[in-house]
């Protein structure tokens, strides 16, 4: 068995969540079906609190539209402006910017807290900045629900709540969460990869194409679970970029001249893997589920095979 994760043998016992084990010199923890590489949790400290914080809203803001990262000092004008606003469509991009200004104001709170313990100045959980640090965490979770990967396909919502798991969570119970959501994430991989070879295995022309999916779909759920701290993102990351590269380089013989019917059934089939592929890029990014765009590319497929030539 190689790469990050894999599915469960059939013959195999299933195990608990959160069993351990390990699989090829890699420690492993097992979720919903899935071995993925476990990290030891960060120490329970403010500290270690606040760079996970960090991290994620970095993240947040990396796989998201552009535009909405607003600084925390332009709180007061991004919430003005978004409660005066009354197109639907500006409105909700308001609200996108607003969102973004209170996760950095939540994240610049948090960090005065962490240097004032840094001094030995202690800051109880119901002082007045621990608590207006939750309330913007969760204005701007209510707030992201709309706001949009950055491919303009659809809101992620689980993205938007790591941040605040993070902070009211315990750092264990923040890792066993993103166990689960990157099970949840590479089952939708193996869903989007099961349903882009079914269709190609219908097309002559475009089998040749089936490897490659299965190795970008490996790849892609390598990528999901591995941290980019993590040394092994030196291997994991080449691979992962250089079996989509493979996988967009994927020509199928050429038609008979004149076969216009053909020809343009291998078009639909080039972009239905353009398209697989991307959406797998997205959910190794993200690594948290994007059940719409799933939903909408999983249909494309069955549009697709509904379309298929008698014969072909």
């Amino acid at each position: 068995m190689s790469g990050a994760v894999s599915k469960l043998p059939l013959l195999e016992r299933e195990p608990s969540n959160g069993a351990r084990r390990r699989i090829e010199n890699k420690e492993c923890i097992y979720y919903d079906g899935y071995w993925i590489r476990y990290y030891d949790p960060s120490e329970e400290t403010l500290a270690a609190k606040q760079q996970l914080i960090d991290q994620l809203t970095r993240r947040l803001f990396h796989h998201t539209e552009l535009g909405i990262n607003t600084p925390s000092d332009r709180l007061d004008t991004a919430r003005a402006a978004y409660e005066r606003e009354t197109d639907a469509r500006r409105k909700r991009v308001c609200g996108a910017m607003l969102a973004g200004a209170l996760f950095n104001r939540a994240t610049d709170i948090f960090t005065s807290i962490v240097e004032l313990a840094a001094k030995g100045i202690e800051t109880s959980p119901d002082n007045e900045l621990m608590r207006e640090c939750e309330e913007c965490f969760v204005e701007a979770l209510k707030l992201g629900k709309t706001v949009k990967h950055y491919s303009g396909h659809e809101g992620i919502d689980e993205l938007w709540g790591e941040p605040l798991k993070a902070f009211s969570m315990s750092m264990a119970d923040c890792y066993e969460s993103r166990y689960a959501k990157i099970a949840q994430t590479m089952r939708d991989i193996d869903r989007i990869a099961d349903a882009l070879v079914e269709q190609i295995e219908g097309d002559e022309r475009l089998r040749g194409a089936k490897p490659l999916v299965r190795a970008f779909a490996q790849a892609a759920k390598e990528e999901t679970e591995t941290m980019r701290t993590d040394p092994a993102t030196f291997d994991v990351w080449p691979e992962f970029v250089a079996c989509g590269e493979r996988l967009l380089d994927f020509r199928p013989p050429a038609p008979v001249s004149g076969d216009e019917a053909m020809q343009r059934r291998i078009e639909d089939g080039l972009r239905l893997l353009r398209e697989g592929k991307s959406l797998l890029t997205y959910l190794a990014g993200a690594r948290v589920p994007m059940p719409k765009s799933t939903r909408e590319f999983l249909d494309l497929c069955r549009r697709y095979r509904e379309r298929r030539p008698l014969g072909l």
